[in-house]
């Protein structure tokens, strides 16, 4: 491992001020093994991966004196955005990008902790509406502005300017992600 890094290309540091593309590679040029998952290269998974990892990380060292995870903080938020059309826990499976089982677990810690409630769904006698609770209002509350605090730190790396159509670029590649995903099924191997 330690040769392959030494060995292993650093890419130039993104400039954020620049309009410009870094410059493209002829793929008639490219060496077998030098495409886009090529060693030398950026490549998506691994930055998104860190990234992801990272905020989440730094997030709940800062939230753990709450006793809410980030996971429960996205689920508090999305209860708070719903207001007062609570959403079904398959509907929040959905919001969250999580399977059932997930979920389920979730629910049923933050259920135990005071933070949620089911309700019997009006009309789906097999579903629940996931209700907040005034102590799960006011923990989101608390955790909501250490996570304004984080974003604004993190976000400070670009400049304000381009702030906007990060997020822009970011929600393709989302929604890419999410088309790649459907476009898979249950492919195994």
């Amino acid at each position: 491992m330690a040769a392959r890094k030494a060995t292993r290309k650093k890419s130039a540091p993104a400039n954020p001020e620049s309009d410009a593309p870094p410059p493209a590679e002829p793929a008639g040029d490219r060496a077998e093994g030098e495409g886009i998952d090529a060693p030398g290269r950026r490549r998506l998974p691994p930055m998104l991966r860190v990234a992801w990892y990272s905020l989440n990380q730094a997030f709940r060292r800062r939230i753990h004196h709450l006793n809410v995870t980030p996971d429960q903080f996205t689920i508090l938020r999305w209860l708070t955005e719903c207001d007062p059309e609570w959403p079904t826990q398959r509907e929040l499976g959905s919001m969250m990008a999580s399977d059932p089982n997930t979920i389920t677990s979730l629910l049923r810690r933050m259920e135990k902790a005071g933070f949620v409630e089911r309700q019997p769904h009006e009309t789906d006698k097999r579903a629940n509406r996931i209700k907040i609770t005034p102590p799960g209002r006011r923990a989101y509350a608390k955790a909501r502005q250490i996570a304004v605090d984080l974003q604004t730190e993190v976000l400070a790396a670009l400049p304000e300017s381009k702030r906007d159509e990060f997020f822009a670029l970011l929600e393709v590649i989302a929604d890419s992600c999410r088309g790649a995903l459907v476009n898979s099924g249950n492919r195994e191997g």
